[in-house]
């Protein structure tokens, strides 16, 4: 039986980084993977991430194309070509995923296809896709199996019509008239992706606003962009229920009006969310009991109650971000390593939104502050009074900035506009280092580019803006 120091359960962004980052520390290190293709990467990079920005650069492109004389370029006649977007996105994903395995072979870490499970303390079986069972030992184990598309038992799923992401990423068919419920990140993006690729889209959200955990003021300003890009955004929405009719999704809503509505879609896509996948993974062997949402309970460090067992990532409650899930792969080893790591800071991780125009923040909201009771000043720049966001032909959105009121430092950063998941960073590390809005407004941008809004949204928050 192979002995290992640390043995990792599922490649995604987690699993492959803390998997690496064992090995540099000089542990003996393996890493199981249960996909059907034998590909390492996980969601991520197989069926989330990575494919869908894929798509969103040819929506990008294509957009760009369609105002070419803008540009001074004669007008392109251009159009999405499905089948050829498609050899584009599998040729991304392929590149990444064998950079995966070479990263695996670099720092001599054993690869066990198969599936994963705890059998007893510091073992765990793989099952291989013949069946075969192989045992092995190890000293500390990281669960990062990931999480998968939810589905509620009110909408009956065909995966044709009515389907969720993993469904429409990879179908090679332009829907006609895509209704999106759920308009969280993964909902937006794809609305966002086939509204520009010609379809017709509904995005519905059950709550008040579309991307209810952003700024309302950021929410607000995306929504105004779908609609004037055509998109019908129906937020307080309440879907009452769907039935595929042939080749028709009939749907059923009550809008915030409180009044029904009837729309007659191609297809609909269920975005309400993921859920961790934690069955069959061996727990009932050991005293780890998931909590009353389906998650690992974790300390501070991702230690399970289990002391050699680890958890990580989306089967954890943490935020579901691929960011998140590598930096607790290393959080992780540090601490099986006994290097005495700090723990991670939630309140300081960027969200990002890949939807056009793009969306990312990080700290406080306006609203958390009002509920926090937290005194603070805002300031507000918009990217039309940006040279550079004029050159590229997209000024629409904002940096907003939050910020004490007595101490001046930065609680809160927001984002709606051109590479908006580029801009911040800045904000990210700026609200790392507890800078103040003195020390950003010290910070010289260069001219000319977008980030001279951070600058600028700065000076807002003083009062006194330059260019507006």
């Amino acid at each position: 039986m192979s002995q290992y120091d640390v043995i990792v359960i599922g490649s995604g962004p987690g699993g492959y980084v803390a998997a690496i980052h064992a090995a540099q520390q000089g542990h003996k290190t393996a890493i199981v993977e249960r996909d059907e293709d034998k590909r390492l990467g996980g969601t991520c990079l197989l069926r989330g991430c990575i494919p869908t920005k894929a798509m969103l650069q040819t929506a990008d492109l294509l957009y760009d194309m369609q105002r070419s004389e803008s540009f001074g370029i004669t007008k392109v006649d251009a159009a999405v070509d499905m089948d050829k977007m498609d050899a584009y996105r599998a040729k991304i994903v392929a590149k990444n995923a064998n950079g995966v395995q070479y990263l695996m072979k670099k720092n001599k870490i054993d690869v066990l296809l198969g599936h994963g499970r705890i059998t007893g303390k510091n073992e765990i079986s793989v099952t291989d896709a013949e069946g075969k069972v192989s045992k092995v030992k190890t000293k500390h184990l990281i669960l990062a199996t990931g999480s998968a598309c939810r589905h509620i038992g009110a909408i009956p799923m065909d995966h044709e019509r009515i389907i969720d992401s993993d469904d429409l990423l990879y179908s090679k068919e332009k829907p006609e008239h895509l209704v999106v419920l759920g308009a969280g990140a993964v909902g937006s993006e794809f609305a966002s992706v086939f509204l520009r690729y010609g379809s017709k889209v509904t995005l519905i959200e059950m709550q008040d606003r579309i991307l209810p955990i952003e700024d309302a003021d950021v929410s607000k300003e995306v929504a105004k962009s779908f609609k004037k890009q055509g998109m019908q955004v129906l937020a307080g929405t309440k879907l009452n229920s769907a039935e595929r009719k042939g080749e028709e999704v009939h749907i059923s809503v009550t809008n915030s009006s409180g009044k029904e509505e009837k729309i007659v879609a191609s297809h609909l896509l269920v975005a309400i969310g993921r859920r961790p996948v934690t069955e069959d993974v061996g727990l009932d062997k050991t005293n780890i009991k998931l909590d009353e949402r389906g998650f690992v309970p974790v300390n501070e460090m991702m230690q399970t109650k289990e002391s050699w067992v680890y958890a990580i990532g989306d089967i954890v409650n943490t935020p579901w971000l691929a960011h998140v899930a590598s930096k607790e792969g290393i959080l992780a080893v540090d601490h099986l390593s006994g290097n005495k790591p700090l723990a991670l800071h939630y309140d300081r991780v960027p969200n990002c939104t890949y939807c056009a125009p793009e969306v990312a923040s990080v700290g406080m909201t306006e609203q958390a502050a009002k509920e926090k009771g937290v005194e603070y000043i805002t300031g507000v720049f918009p990217f039309s009074a940006i040279g550079k966001a004029s050159i590229l032909g997209k000024s629409e959105g904002f940096i907003k900035l939050i910020t004490g009121k007595k101490y001046k430092e930065i609680l809160g950063v927001h984002i709606v506009g051109p590479k908006a998941t580029e801009l911040i960073s800045e904000g990210t590390l700026a609200i790392e280092l507890e800078a103040t809005i003195d020390e950003l407004l010290s910070t010289i941008h260069p001219h000319p580019t977008l980030a001279e809004a951070m600058g600028e949204a700065a000076h807002a928050v003083t009062g006194h803006t330059i260019h507006i």
